[in-house]
């Protein structure tokens, strides 16, 4: 079992605080710094010490993977070549689409020399175009470098951030319900497993009159591509039971013994929703972001990184100081010492068949961004990440409530975190499939015990391709 303090240690060492989100967003955007490709040494950090790669006569192509981040990485990516002469591209691939569209691109003459792993999967999928990075400032800077991708010797995925992940809810309605005759609790000290979770929860839907909401949750995502907040980050929830029963960090094949619980806390979200289940199909994450940002609903489960999807809102009245986070609690046994779901399946790779030059270029940018003033502000308060890298300073935090309530629960001793473990999850084909099923058990056209059967089925068939 991984402790929180893995975790806590790293954010010690580099910054408290922080956001990134998984999903989400639009159509495909690019963006392109300045023509202009005069030399120039892409670190600029506020020790004035030189980059370990010097950018020469290169170029950067960044596939992002963040559509929520698009407009972010483009500007920093403008900003770079004012400074440095050195042009930098940025795509968004559309979400749900990474891997697809990395596929495409990787395979042109102008492919992207930066790209995104998301773990040791990952790297197995695309490890012949993963540079060795173990020579970097980058990877020197890591502040755990056992959250490295790593084979052999060689460093061939660097994580960029650390996220958490939970139920959101607006403090201000909850204490709201606090103060109705009845409510079947007192304060949010009270709901620490979910029993509580649901009698709260279940009086609440009978009383939204009297709260004035839709529904408690936000409305529970089917669109395409548009699932991930359930068949992946939910479903993390029985994985990481599963694992810590048997002490391993991966199995070729599951028991999906937790699914069970899985089941309590899927239902509770869809029965207890603004949305009726047969309408979940037509909805995406930031619908339920803005139905959350408006007021309509109590609770939602995203991460830190939806902070910008309910601040930025038009008409949004959740205040920055009543806006919180809840573990995602589903009835397993001694839950009431369970943090939120942190860790990280953010990892920057670079193209080793780009040229040398392209790939000193990347390189240089990627540690103008972790290491100069400017890189590191971009960092911190326009992609709000948590680095865990050692420029980071103390004092060098986002700012945003819900990256703070990251920091809290981390800080809390008393409880231990869950770690990301959906990073070996078999494919996305079995992300998919899991979630298309959750939408036919959601609508009534499928039984959850067959939803069970054919996930323990998938899990072992895609793992076992992997393996061929």
């Amino acid at each position: 079992m991984r402790k929180k303090k893995l975790v806590a240690a790293l954010l010690a060492a580099s910054m408290v605080a922080g956001l990134v989100g998984c999903g989400g967003g639009s159509s495909d955007t690019g963006s392109t710094g300045s023509s202009d490709s005069s030399s120039s040494d892409a670190s600029s950090d506020s020790d004035d010490s030189s980059s370990s790669a010097d950018s020469g006569d290169g170029s950067v192509y960044y596939l992002s993977f963040k559509p929520e981040q698009a407009e972010q990485w483009e500007a920093i990516a403008a900003k770079y070549t004012e400074e440095t002469g050195v042009p930098v591209k940025v795509v968004t691939a559309a979400s749900g689409t990474y891997e697809q569209t990395l596929k495409s691109e990787i395979a042109k003459s102008d492919a992207p020399t930066l790209f995104q792993i998301n773990g040791p999967i990952g790297y197995q999928n695309w490890k012949d175009y993963c540079l060795d990075l173990s020579g970097t400032d980058l990877y020197s800077w890591l502040s755990d470098k056992s959250l490295a991708v790593t084979d052999g010797d060689g460093v061939y995925g660097i994580p960029y951030v650390v996220e958490g992940y939970g139920i959101i809810y607006n403090e201000e309605i909850m204490e709201k319900y606090f103060a109705l005759d009845g409510a079947k609790a007192t304060s949010m000290d009270e709901i620490n497993n979910f029993d509580k979770l649901k009698e709260v929860v279940e009086d609440m839907t009978a009383k939204k009159g009297d709260l004035g909401i839709d529904g408690v949750f936000g409305s529970t995502s089917f669109s395409p591509g548009e699932d991930w907040r359930w068949q992946t980050h939910l479903m993390n929830l029985p994985i990481y039971y599963e694992y810590k029963d048997a002490g391993v960090s991966d199995e070729e094949e599951i028991t999906f013994s937790y699914n069970e619980q899985y089941k309590n806390i899927f239902d509770l979200y869809i029965n207890n929703s603004c949305t009726e289940p047969s309408m979940l199909g037509s909805k995406t994450v930031q619908d339920s972001m803005s139905e959350f940002a408006l007021g309509q609903v109590a609770m939602i489960q995203n991460g830190n990184w939806g902070w910008g999807q309910v601040g930025d809102v038009e008409g949004n009245v959740v205040k920055e100081d009543k806006v919180k986070f809840l573990p995602i609690y589903t009835g397993v046994s001694g839950e009431e010492s369970q943090g939120l779901c942190v860790g990280t399946e953010n990892f920057f790779a670079v193209n080793s068949e780009a040229s040398e030059a392209d790939q000193k270029a990347t390189i240089a940018f990627i540690e103008w961004l972790f290491n100069s003033d400017e890189g590191k502000n971009a960092v911190t308060n326009d992609l709000g990440f948590i680095a865990p890298f050692t420029t980071f300073g103390d004092d060098e935090g986002p700012t945003d409530p819900l990256a703070k309530e990251i920091t809290r629960y981390l800080n809390d001793t008393s409880l231990t975190s869950v770690s990301w473990n959906f990073t070996s999850f078999p494919s996305q084909t079995f992300k998919d499939d899991l979630g298309y099923a959750l939408l036919d058990y959601a609508t009534g056209q499928k039984e959850w015990d067959a939803l069970v059967s054919e996930t323990i089925e998938e899990w072992k068939t895609e793992k076992e391709a992997i393996a061929e």
